[in-house]
């Protein structure tokens, strides 16, 4: 693919129609490879959000989305058949909104059209009224969808994680008001367009864009009455405190610095490989992606070799170049960002290694990095990035009170050669998901289910809990003067 790659100017799509956002000053969103200049950043105004939010208001109604399940499961195959006509403009957005090297970002579009069928089997097979045992009365288990839901998705999914929780939500009959980061519209605006295009229902996906002053907005608007947000844990908090005045249903997925016990019977290979693959996957800009790793006093040197070895032979490039491993970081905030927790761990003690050949494209590149040494107990912050931290440990329950002291509730991983051993360990760290010998992003198996255990959020995820996070439970039924009380 050439660098060519567009990204237009956003546009929201409020009341089943398409209308311009309104420009901010004269700041930009710019290409991470080159630092120029892609679009005018953009926010939406008070009249218009407000549009929104009657419009999705106006248009819940359980009782139409009920009886229109088969419609929009058809709907929704449709949907899944236009983004699978358009995955190499959105992998191509993606590279450039991301950083994420194209060769990986297709993958990713290829299977987003899976993603949404599976939304739409799942409509077609979760039942919505479910008959109970009840002596003989009628008592009946309704899934009802909750409301209009707002959806805050971050820059780092920028189509994957629109596309899986919009059609979520539209399979469970919420209307949607969607918030990409200001950092990521267009792929987002791409998946809404295919939306649009199959024949959405009134209302039920609506577009906005902004920075986190207009989330903030969605999230205290009394009519939202389920936000599902993916995102930091400062933005995470402020919705929580947001959805506490009215009790909204929240879903929040905030990440953490996740640990990596490395056990003393661990293959060197299998280690470093799979530190290697979770601290460079979408340039290790993901949220279950491994930060702190706790390993014995004699595997440190040689990981650390090991590691090194590998980044060293790493071609990082162009997002948009066949070739690149691994791309620019995403946004200039995050950049710093990073900038600044490897000279806090340098502070901490680290030494510092970032082996990797840089292009010399004046973009946001930095070498995949190992910081090794630091002082474990005080490495918290959260790395997000192509970048670990290693510290050596006396042993496996050491590693483990390491690793449960400041938690990241989200993921962590072990590696070992008894897996017996190693599954037994993770299963004692404070974590929604443990990766035994491996770094893959999709899930373990086809009935996974993780919770957000701590800080690392609200609610959880899994396969199976896509399309019900966004429906409540209500029972129906003839009373009984024989209940006992």
């Amino acid at each position: 693919m050439s660098n060519e790659t567009t990204i237009p100017q956003p546009v929201n799509y409020i009341g089943d129609e398409w209308s311009e956002c309104t420009t901010v000053g004269d700041t930009w969103n710019v290409d991470p490879n080159t630092r120029q200049p892609v679009h005018r950043l953009v926010t939406t105004a008070p009249a218009d959000l407000e549009r929104a939010l009657q419009h999705a208001e106006r248009t819940y109604d359980v009782d139409r989305w009920d009886e229109d399940r088969r419609e929009r499961a058809a709907m929704l195959e449709r949907v899944a058949d236009i983004v699978e006509s358009r995955t190499e403009e959105i992998a191509g957005t993606d590279a450039l909104t991301s950083g994420t090297p194209i060769g990986v970002t297709r993958k990713v579009a290829a299977f987003l059209p899976f993603r949404i069928r599976a939304a739409a089997a799942e409509l077609r097979d979760i039942p919505r009224v479910t008959a109970l045992e009840a002596g003989g009365r009628d008592v009946r288990l309704y899934k009802v969808p909750w409301g209009p839901a707002a959806i805050l998705t971050p820059w780092n999914g920028p189509s994957f994680i629109p596309a899986a929780k919009v059609a979520s939500a539209v399979a469970a009959g919420c209307p949607v008001i969607l918030k990409p980061s200001e950092h990521a519209s267009g792929s987002a605006q791409i998946i809404v367009e295919c939306f649009v295009e199959a024949g959405l229902p009134s209302g039920a996906v609506q577009l906005v864009h902004g920075a986190g002053d207009i989330g903030a907005r969605l999230t205290a608007d009394p009519r939202i009455k389920i936000v599902s947000f993916t995102g930091g844990p400062g933005a995470g908090r402020a919705i929580a405190r947001a959805g506490a005045e009215d009790f909204k249903v929240l879903q929040l997925e905030l990440g953490g610095n996740n640990p990596v016990i490395v056990l003393d019977d661990a293959d060197l290979d299998v280690t470093a490989d799979g530190i290697l693959d979770g601290m460079t996957k979408l340039n290790g800009q993901w949220c279950e992606g491994p930060g702190k790793v706790l390993a014995p006093h004699g595997l440190v040197d040689p990981l650390v070799e090991a590691l090194t070895e590998r980044i060293a032979k790493l071609v990082v490039g162009h997002s948009l170049d066949e070739d690149s491993e691994i791309g620019p970081i995403s946004n200039e905030p995050h950049f710093q960002t990073l900038q600044s927790r490897i000279e806090g761990l340098r502070g901490l003690g680290a030494t510092i290694h970032q082996p990797a050949q840089l292009p010399e494209l004046g973009g946001f590149f930095m070498s995949p990095t190992i910081a090794a040494g630091a002082d474990a107990a005080a490495a918290t912050a959260e790395l997000f990035g192509p970048l670990v931290s290693l510290h050596a440990v006396d042993s496996a329950e050491e590693a483990l009170r390491i690793a449960n002291a400041s938690p990241s509730g989200l993921d962590a991983y072990v590696f070992g050669g008894d897996t017996n051993r190693a599954i037994e360990i993770g299963s004692r760290i404070t974590a929604g998901e443990v990766r035994v010998n491996g770094a893959k992003l999709a899930d373990l198996g086809d009935d996974s289910a993780q919770s957000f255990w701590g800080p690392a959020g609200i609610g959880g995820h899994g396969p199976n809990e896509s399309v019900r996070v966004f429906c409540g439970d209500r029972v129906v039924g003839v009373d009984s003067p024989d209940l006992p009380l």
